[in-house]
């Protein structure tokens, strides 16, 4: 599959697939070897944001130039349009009763209720406009935390071209107040970001990190509701990571790539912080989330296409 960049997509004729590689010998329970990864969709222009919803056995996406959010429903293939336009929906999950949260490019952050309606949650902080919402999760608590870097403000492709008001922070936002705090204003490029299975700590990819991009990980402190001890995990080297998700046994599957095939595809790392696997996609992975009615199935939003792979563990609660 190295070289399917040049071809289209070529799924595996056989098992195990050629494309999943074990890097260390702690990749192996992971990986299921009568499996192959699958592409269950394309047309997007960037796919970004996947969420799952078990209960309905679909999948939401992101198509970020397209200004829509699509639906992919399991059982069936079928593909529809969610929301359009959606005011430039980047990432995207659920709250812990079940309501999406989406960070739109369009500078606000959303709750989609049960009846389709939609609340703003925060679309500035201090009076000043928020930039462009990224990436998002919600702990167990009920608070919503999200990165917020000036990427959808720098041209009209993904959101609408416009100056930066405020600093490129961190954001959580009370479950039950709806109050914001900024958690962290010291990120060159705040991208994705999730919680260890115990929430003990927050992985932030610095996608703008000099001389190259990093996953950072802080310390959440004993209240909950704010971090310290901040430290460079991994570092990408010549790579782009982008989304993440955490497995039960917290484990990082990151979205991957930038330029080169070898580096296109998801990255996955022990706690910690070395590689012990890897997913090439004929595509950059920008995000993924695991869902499936297991919780076994990784779901990889690729650049214009959505990959799909069995694995031999689940997603973290709140995933």
């Amino acid at each position: 599959m190295s070289d399917t960049s040049s071809r289209g997509w070529q799924p595996a004729t056989y098992y195990p697939d050629p494309a999943i590689h074990a890097l260390d010998p702690r990749f192996e329970k992971y990986w299921i070897k009568l499996g192959a990864i699958e592409r269950i969709a394309t047309g997007m222009r960037w796919a970004e944001g996947p969420v799952w919803f078990g209960d309905g056995r679909y999948l939401l996406c992101s198509d970020i130039p397209n200004n829509r959010i699509i639906k992919w429903e399991e059982e069936t293939g079928a593909i529809s349009d969610f929301r359009k336009p959606s005011n430039y929906g980047n990432g995207n999950t659920r709250d812990r009763h079940g309501r999406l949260i989406t960070c739109e490019h369009g500078r606000r952050i959303t709750r989609t209720e049960y009846d389709g309606s939609i609340t703003v949650l925060m679309d500035n902080f201090e009076g000043k406009k928020l930039n462009s919402p990224n990436d998002v999760v919600v702990k167990s608590d009920g608070s919503i935390w999200f990165t917020d870097p000036p990427f959808g403000l720098m041209s009209d492709y993904e959101g609408n071209m416009a100056p930066s008001e405020i600093g490129q922070n961190i954001y959580r936002i009370d479950g039950d107040t709806l109050t914001s705090t900024i958690v962290a204003d010291d990120v060159l490029g705040p991208n994705g970001l999730c919680f260890s299975p115990d929430e003990k700590l927050l992985y932030v990819v610095e996608s703008r990190g000099v001389p190259s991009r990093k996953i950072l990980a802080y310390d959440v402190a004993a209240d909950g509701k704010t971090l310290k001890n901040k430290r460079v995990l991994i570092d990408a080297g010549p790579g782009t990571p982008d989304g993440m998700r955490c497995d039960i046994d917290g484990n990082l599957w990151c979205g991957w790539g930038m330029g080169k095939p070898e580096l296109d595809g998801v990255f996955i790392f022990a706690p910690d912080g070395e590689q012990i696997g890897r997913i090439a996609l004929p595509e950059r992975c920008a995000n993924v989330c695991f869902g499936g009615v297991k919780r076994n199935r990784l779901f990889m939003a690729s650049s214009q296409s959505i990959y799909a792979v069995y694995v031999n563990t689940q997603g973290a609660l709140g995933s």
